[in-house]
């Protein structure tokens, strides 16, 4: 039986990715899937950190060009991550597999405030970690969150979730002719201002030597596909693994 490459990865995904096509609210066969695909992960031995964003719910700087303050608009973000994080809890534990959601901001009735030492024991112990409320502060994204949570956790990757191939030279959803870059160094997606992580995300990435793997989670298998080394998707790393 091949083993995976990697033995505990943080998988980030985009709020928008939960609502399909209508790319608001949720759609409870997109959670279903996507539980699919983490318990396939899952059944690898692999441990499995999540970060999910809110943007299918309330985005907070789209919020503040309406007017709304910053900070309450960051707020409302956090929460919108909140409520994807307990929708992809259900979907996960549907499919057999016990989790645990780790908040930035303490809400005891519905998750466990996050704390570095019980994380490592919930994965320890076998559960799928779901990290909610971005970093807890204002003006931090949820790319920021997973980079953080990834280094925090021991992590061997930051597997990112998207809805094309890897990275490309331009939007391909906008640029047909746009070409797949299979192996960057951290400093290319910084020079050349890729839209993979924002670039505090991608600078904490860099400065822990923690890789970056984006890759098509709407391909069936593609997450174990991933995990078992499988040359999927685009790599960011050091200059040397690049």
């Amino acid at each position: 039986m091949q083993q995976p490459v990697y033995k505990r990865i943080l998988l980030k995904l985009s709020g928008e990715s939960l609502a399909g096509p209508v790319k608001t609210g949720i759609n409870p066969e997109i959670t279903r899937k996507f539980s699919q695909e983490i318990k396939a992960a899952f059944d690898e031995s692999v441990q499995i950190g999540v970060v999910i964003g809110g943007g299918n719910i309330f985005r907070g700087l789209s919020a503040k060009a309406a007017g709304i303050e910053r900070v309450a608009a960051d707020h409302m973000g956090m929460l919108a991550t909140v409520i994807n994080a307990i929708s992809l809890q259900n979907a996960i534990e549907q499919a057999g597999i016990p989790t645990r959601i780790l908040t930035a901001i303490e809400m005891n009735e519905i998750a466990e405030p996050f704390i570095r030492r019980r994380a490592l024991r919930h994965l320890e112990k076998g559960r799928v970690v779901i990290f909610a409320a971005g970093t807890g502060n204002p003006y931090f994204t949820t790319d920021t969150a997973a980079a953080l949570r990834a280094i925090e956790i021991n992590a061997d990757v930051v597997i990112k979730g998207t809805r094309v191939d890897g990275i490309y030279s331009a939007d391909p959803e906008q640029t047909p002719d746009a070409k797949i870059l299979k192996t960057l160094d951290y400093m290319d997606v910084i020079q050349q201002n890729l839209r993979v992580m924002d670039q505090t995300a991608i600078t904490l990435c860099k400065e822990n030597n923690l890789p970056i793997l984006v890759f098509n989670m709407d391909i069936p298998g593609n997450l174990r596909r991933v995990v078992r080394g499988e040359k999927i998707g685009s790599l960011v790393s050091g200059g040397e693994n690049a």
